[in-house]
């Protein structure tokens, strides 16, 4: 079964910074478009960010434009997900998923395999 592991989720006042992590020893993630989307309670799962490709081209959802950036280090076969300026609304599940389609997204049906999630919370 492939794996993609994330994490580095936690709880953090509004205003501080978290780094999300999102591994795999199954995939070469430079191989796949990888995506991170989140789910907060009651609502459906929205894309945040994806990288793609050997130049890291990257997208953002405008809800997120500034304040997060997304990273590949290829050598580590990882894919970051640098958070900054956290909210009380970016709290949610976050989850990493991969498509091998190598097309940027933020469609979940799109995506070929997931993550099982890391949790922020963001509150005072």
């Amino acid at each position: 079964q492939v794996q993609l592991v994330e994490s580095g989720g936690g709880l953090v006042q509004p205003g501080a910074s978290l780094r999300l992590s999102c591994a795999s020893p199954d995939l070469n993630l430079e191989t796949y478009a990888i995506g991170w989307f989140r789910q907060a309670p009651g609502q459906e799962r929205e894309g945040v960010s994806c990288i793609v490709g050997s130049d890291g081209s990257a997208t953002y959802a405008d809800s997120v434009k500034g304040r997060f950036t997304i990273s590949r280090d290829n050598a580590k076969n990882t894919v970051y997900l640098q958070m900054n300026s956290l909210k009380p609304e970016d709290t949610a599940v976050y989850y990493c998923a991969a498509d091998r389609a190598m097309y940027c997204s933020f469609s979940t049906r799109a995506m070929d395999y997931w993550g099982k999630g890391t949790l922020v919370t963001v509150s005072s």
